[in-house]
């Protein structure tokens, strides 16, 4: 990114993307709409939750959500284990995309071919609406410089809104877009401070499924893609995930 960052008050970020809703299951783009977790989604968000909470300085530590009800709901899950209040921002909210908004990924395929391909390409996609990848970092960035200062601060925001601020952050410009994979559900990535720059150390975090017979595990995976079972890449569904 060409623009210096701002100071940012803490110097440890987890970006933290909200837990399924319907919309997620079945391949619609929600933006700023605002579809609420489903069952899943508010499994998802009790289960990693308290996996979090147990990594994070309990005193020192903010939340802060976009303002859709599904990033909150996500976010006072963990608020509720660390005994904190959850703060809210509209600066985090999802990347606005327009006309697609409501619709599914096919229904944008045989509406928008063109723009479509567009955004699969990682090219901006012209004539669709909505909010240019600039403007949701440079939002998402000021709703961070505003933070209190603390420790480390919990962002609970949107597939799309995760991407560009982990790309303003550790300086990617718009060629390098998608050089990570997009976070599934209720998977998350860290940033520390170090001198200078900020260094991703953790991305695109789970939770590891249980499997019949084997001891539970204790602490989280990282995958490059998003879940296995949701990979919007992959099978179509989650169409926020790839944004």
């Amino acid at each position: 990114m060409s623009t210096a960052l701002p100071h940012l008050p803490v110097s440890r970020l987890l970006i933290w993307r909200h837990g399924r809703t319907e919309w997620n299951a079945v391949g619609r783009f929600q933006g700023q709409l605002d579809p609420p977790l489903d069952e899943e989604g508010r499994r998802q968000a009790a289960l990693v939750a308290p996996l979090l909470a147990a990594v994070l300085p309990r005193d020192e530590t903010v939340v802060v959500s976009s303002d859709l009800s599904r990033a909150l709901q996500t976010a006072a899950a963990l608020a509720g284990v660390l005994g904190v209040d959850a703060s809210s921002d509209p600066r985090l909210r999802e990347h606005g995309l327009g006309c697609w908004e409501g619709l599914t990924r096919d229904e944008v395929i045989e509406r928008f071919p063109e723009q479509f391909a567009d955004w699969r390409a990682g090219r901006p996609v012209r004539g669709r609406g909505g909010e240019e990848a600039a403007h949701v970092a440079e939002r998402a960035l000021a709703a961070l410089a505003d933070l209190p200062e603390a420790a480390a601060a919990v962002v609970v925001t949107h597939g799309g809104t995760a991407g560009r601020l982990l790309e303003a952050l550790l300086g990617l410009d718009a060629d390098h877009r998608r050089v990570f994979g997009p976070l599934g559900n209720c998977s998350w990535s860290e940033l520390v401070l170090q001198p200078g720059h900020w260094r991703l150390v953790r991305h695109n975090a789970w939770v590891p499924q249980p499997v019949e017979g084997a001891a539970p595990a204790s602490r989280a995976t990282e995958r490059a893609g998003a879940h296995p079972e949701e990979d919007g890449a992959a099978t179509g569904s989650d169409a926020d995930a790839v944004l």
